[in-house]
């Protein structure tokens, strides 16, 4: 059955509000201008309400009574509460991921791991994308439909923060080197130790983001 036109164009506009907002060229606190937002995808702005209310519903937008949306500030205590709700997430993850792993998402993780040290040695700036791609890979190999579910959805929002932050590169290579201590952990089948390196890794994630929010 052929999908109605204006649902096909509102799918096609969250993809890429979420592009826009998850990159920071729609930075937290700005308003969206639906105007210019529908002039530029060329689609009327019905399809394009329906991308803010998809988004909006993701956390990734706040809708502002008689004001439209915006993308969302936080502060130190969201920061918390959200790595607060990853770690939980995440740690279990990480320890059925040890325990279920195939060898086919034994090399999915190290080809992102590599991709990852290649761009940056290359100069490009850590790309979301990848950091996205190795948690995504590592909850794949844990084959737990309602914990990736719930994990895609704070990711988002924890990238959103992210992307009005200067690039580290000490932290950067940090959380690369966390990636690998990981597939060492997932490759031998030790659950605690994967669990035990994620809580350490996004730990200092968030540590990192709360001192550079205070900045």
């Amino acid at each position: 059955m052929t999908q109605p036109l204006h649902l096909s164009l509102a799918g096609q506009a969250v993809d890429v509000l979420r592009e826009l907002v998850l990159t920071g060229e729609l930075p937290a606190g700005s308003r969206v201008n639906e105007v210019e937002i529908a002039h530029r995808l060329g689609i009327s702005r019905g399809p394009l309400r329906e991308a803010i209310r998809g988004l909006a519903a993701e956390g990734l937008l706040e809708l502002v009574p008689h004001r439209g949306a915006r993308v969302p500030m936080a502060d130190q205590a969201e920061v918390k509460a959200l790595f607060e709700l990853r770690t939980a997430l995440e740690c279990a993850a990480a320890e059925l991921a040890a325990s279920r792993r195939t060898d086919v998402d034994i090399a999915r993780l190290r080809a992102v791991s590599e991709e990852s040290r290649r761009n940056y040695h290359a100069g490009v700036k850590f790309p979301y994308r990848l950091d996205l791609a190795f948690h995504q890979a590592l909850l794949e190999a844990a084959r737990s439909p309602r914990i990736a579910e719930q994990v895609r959805l704070v990711q988002q929002k924890v990238v959103l923060l992210r992307a009005r932050l200067e690039d580290d590169a000490p932290h950067q290579f940090a959380s690369m080197d966390d990636h690998d201590e990981l597939i060492n952990a997932v490759v031998a089948g030790d659950a605690q130790r994967a669990g035990q390196i994620m809580r350490k890794h996004l730990s200092r994630v968030c540590a990192q983001m709360i001192t550079s929010l205070a900045d």
